[in-house]
């Protein structure tokens, strides 16, 4: 037996492991050395040139040439959001202890959808399913989720579980089981703002809604949808006879990380009898924080909620959750698979989360989750929380106070909307080069966003380490590269 062949699993499995991760610890070391930076200088065609050779050759290299040379390539060319430089994305740096925890998943291979494939991975899910619960507000023994792929994930789902409960109140029937009665049809709706994810819209388009289900009801002053108008148009739906199934409420818009007034749209949702969803995958994770979590107050009212925990949370990807307030909500998904979970094996204990997902074959994200819970708590998450929001007042400041650039307004969670102003030139076409410049030269990688028909750069501080030191460097670097456009 060839080491290419030999298996992770089993007694001999970790000695078989150990000289392989030395040669990817190695391969990560001399790739970052390598790239020197945040991401690989020189753009699209550097990154082409780090991987030579066929893919799947018609003899194979062995494993520890391949592993060396592939890993070496990727980590090179890749975006390393440990950087204080790379500040994008919603696209944390994961913790260690979370990435070594993933290395046990991986190697385990447990797959969520049936008990005998995954004893373990069954518990530990249903334990991380609890311990959330409870820190948005829900009542564990009623409540109940999953650990999904994300933010996406999960707001489908929560519009799936919103669309079955409308439809059953309204019709007395399952759309999962006849589909979309024909008198519904062109008649449900799902509310939210301009500012909601747009996995919401996809989301409807998916669950056979149509995306012009969507009613954007507007926002305040402050990018927060506007309780006000939810009301008025709520009332202009019910008398037009059309049907609303969710009103989506966001606790972290992906660009200005606003945080809709939860308390009131769920007193609203409330007394015209309709689903309330929760998109707080970015949001989140502000709940391990004292200082930030009260911003999410009213979150316990929604009906199903969704969390990214590979943002505020710094876990792998992937790592979203969502969860219910009610485990009946669930119902509708349920399924009965003879080679899965027999009646009489549930019933004996043996109990499957297949219910919980629309994927069948699912890894056991939950472990890193539940590692990362015991070995920090809640107050060591909050902690990391709370030092990239002061990294993002802090970078907001700097903005505020110099003339060559203009702050769109004060933070609310971790990012940063800013722009360079040129003293020549379109604004627009300047700030979108600069970051461009950036990119291909390996010096930073900014987020770019469009608000108010312009375009604006954006800092997402989700490195925990990142010092006031190397925030000023960054800034910097946009700084000359924005007076290097603008001539």
């Amino acid at each position: 037996m060839t080491i290419s062949t030999q298996l992770a699993g089993g007694s001999s499995g970790p000695g078989f492991l150990r000289p392989l991760l030395a040669t990817a610890l190695e391969a990560l070391e001399k790739g970052t050395v390598e790239r020197d930076g945040p991401l690989p200088a020189g753009g699209p065609g550097a990154v082409s040139s780090l991987f030579s050779g066929e893919v799947l050759p018609a003899e194979g290299q062995g494993a520890e040439t391949a592993l060396a040379g592939v890993a070496q390539g990727f980590t090179a060319g890749a975006a390393d959001p440990a950087d204080p430089g790379c500040v994008a994305h919603l696209h944390t740096p994961p913790l260690a202890v979370a990435v070594a925890a993933d290395l046990v998943a991986g190697v385990l291979n447990s797959s969520l959808d049936s008990w005998d494939q995954a004893p373990s991975g069954t518990q530990i899910e249903s334990e991380v399913v609890r311990a959330l619960s409870s820190l948005v507000g829900y009542d564990p023994e009623v409540a109940s989720g999953a650990v999904t792929s994300g933010g996406t994930e999960s707001n489908l789902t929560g519009l799936l579980l919103a669309r079955e409960h409308a439809v059953a109140r309204a019709f007395g029937a399952q759309a999962v089981d006849s589909g979309i009665p024909p008198q519904a049809h062109g008649r449900l709706r799902v509310l939210c703002s301009a500012t909601s994810h747009f996995s919401v819209a996809r989301s409807a388009g998916v669950l056979g809604l149509g995306e012009d289900c969507i009613v954007h009801v507007p926002v305040d002053d402050k990018q927060r949808m506007d309780a006000n108008a939810l009301r008025a148009v709520l009332s202009d739906l019910s008398d037009r006879g059309d049907i609303p199934i969710a009103v989506i409420a966001t606790a972290g818009t992906t660009d200005l990380g606003t945080v809709d007034a939860l308390s009131d749209i769920a007193d609203i949702a409330a007394e015209h009898e309709v689903w309330m969803h929760v998109d707080a995958a970015y949001g989140g994770g502000a709940l391990f924080s004292e200082r930030l979590g009260p911003l999410l107050d009213g979150i316990e009212r929604a009906d199903s909620v969704a969390i990214d925990l590979h943002k505020l949370g710094w876990q792998p990807v992937a790592a979203g959750v969502l969860l219910a307030q009610r485990a009946a909500a669930f119902d509708p998904m349920e399924r009965r698979v003879a080679y899965l979970n027999t009646e009489d094996d549930e019933v004996a204990g043996f109990q499957s989360l297949l219910g919980r997902s629309l994927r069948t074959t699912r890894r056991p994200d939950a472990l890193k989750i539940a590692v990362t819970f015991r070995a920090l708590g809640r107050r060591g998450l909050g902690e990391l929380v709370d030092q990239c929001h002061e990294q993002a007042l802090h970078a907001a400041a700097v903005f505020r106070d110099s003339p060559d650039f203009e702050l769109y307004q004060d933070p609310v969670l971790t990012t940063v909307i800013f722009r360079y102003r040129p003293e020549s030139r379109d604004s627009d076409q300047v700030n979108a080069e600069l970051r461009r410049a950036l990119l291909t030269e390996g010096r930073a990688v900014v987020g770019r966003t469009e608000l108010d028909g312009s375009v604006w750069l954006k800092l997402t501080l989700l490195n925990p380490h990142t010092t006031p030191v190397e925030i000023a460097a960054l800034i910097d670097d946009v700084r000359a590269a924005g007076e290097r456009e603008s001539r």
